[in-house]
């Protein structure tokens, strides 16, 4: 019997680094904060509404772009937090989490040789996609330490062959939050051009100490060429139902749909009709950023007691640490030292960046129970 062999497609991915700290944190019973989930339940009302329409029979194929009902209030939460009134036939796509989203809309939009943009440190699946599309990625630094855009060299990057911009705000792995004034100068830099940004929003709703998010809706030069990605996974401590959504014009969403439907056709319907219900009302969503500001306080207070030192945390459920006065170890290093030894998983920021950058920092999750937050910190206490 022989096996034909295969030449990779991705010759440069490998066992992530999330799967490498995971298994190492098993192994030594370490507290993990390094993958990006919440250990505690959702809302046990929205589990009932998903049965609920289980119960009634709803458990049938959809319609490919999504339950009519949960595309209804996609839109209305959009235009009451936004003020941009997309249209929930043409312009709102349900989809199989986030990460389907970015990479559906990358094989529609981006051909052999396109050009796409990237701000790193980046979630890991951006450059694979743009990799797999056949797109070129060029990949721009966010100003280190402080992880704010860098305008003249994201106006550098562009070039004739560039297709699309990947924009994250709030920004994983950092927990930087785009500001109104970034986001004019990134609508200001675009106008000339034919770029399509793809917003990934995924953290909408986790802005701290007043902040608000500045959803690429709430401005006309970048809705009209964005595609907005976010997830209800994130909102609803439901990560591991993968779904979400995008928004774009109806342009863009009819190229989008044309391969959303050949790659998942459609998301699994009762959790839609469960997620519809359930977001009559507004409350979760809203008091989602106060319930993480709570945790993450929780969090830094603890950490002021060790010899890390705090970046800031403006959004996201991650607090990044700086580690110099903590180890001489490089970041990768330290994580697996950190497991091993104290007992708490982290994750590198190297791991973000194609070239493995090295800023001697490190990110930790804290969308855990206060327990596990409390047992974190027990055992860092040590540095």
């Amino acid at each position: 019997m022989h096996t034909p062999e295969l030449t990779t497609k991705l010759p440069a991915v490998g066992t992530t680094i999330f799967t490498v700290m995971s298994t190492l944190a098993a192994e030594n019973n370490a507290v993990n904060l390094g993958q990006g989930f919440p250990d505690f339940h959702c809302d046990p009302t929205l589990v009932d509404r998903v049965t609920e329409a289980m119960q009634q029979g709803l458990n049938q194929y959809p319609p490919m772009a999504g339950v009519p009902l949960l595309r209804d209030a996609v839109t209305a939460k959009i235009k009451a937090l936004y003020g941009r009134d997309y249209n929930a036939t043409s312009e709102i796509t349900i989809t199989a989490g986030a990460t389907q989203a970015i990479i559906t809309i990358i094989l529609a939009v981006v051909h052999a040789g396109d050009e796409v943009i990237v701000l790193e440190p980046c979630y890991d699946s951006y450059v694979p996609n743009i990799d797999l599309a056949g797109g070129v990625p060029v990949r721009v630094p966010l100003t280190p330490g402080t992880f704010r855009p860098d305008f003249d060299k994201i106006s550098a990057a562009i070039t004739p062959k560039t297709r699309a911009i990947i924009v994250n705000s709030p920004h994983n792995p950092s927990g930087m939050v785009w500001t109104h004034e970034e986001m004019l100068r990134l609508q200001e830099i675009l106008a000339p051009t034919n770029v399509l940004l793809i917003s990934d929003e995924v953290y909408e709703h986790m802005v701290f100490d007043g902040r608000q998010h500045q959803s690429a809706a709430r401005y006309a030069g970048l809705a009209a060429r964005a595609f907005i990605v976010s997830s209800f996974g994130k909102t609803y401590h439901v990560t591991g139902w993968k779904v979400g959504f995008v928004a774009a014009p109806a342009s863009l969403t009819t190229e989008f749909r044309k391969v959303h439907q050949f790659n998942v056709f459609t998301v699994n319907t009762p959790v839609q009709y469960g997620l519809a219900t359930y977001m009559t009302d507004p409350k979760p969503y809203l008091e989602l950023g106060a319930f993480y500001e709570r945790k993450r306080d929780l969090f830094r207070e603890g950490l002021k007691r060790t010899r890390f030192k705090l970046l800031p945390g403006e959004g996201t459920y991650f607090q990044c640490v700086d580690i110099s006065e903590v180890s001489p170890l490089g970041e990768t290093e330290f994580c697996k030292w950190l497991t091993t030894e104290v007992g708490v998983a982290a994750i590198p920021l190297s791991a973000f960046y194609g070239n493995g950058f090295d800023q001697r920092v490190v990110r930790f999750c804290f969308a855990k129970k206060d327990e596990t937050l409390h047992l974190s910190l027990q055992r860092l206490s040590s540095l």
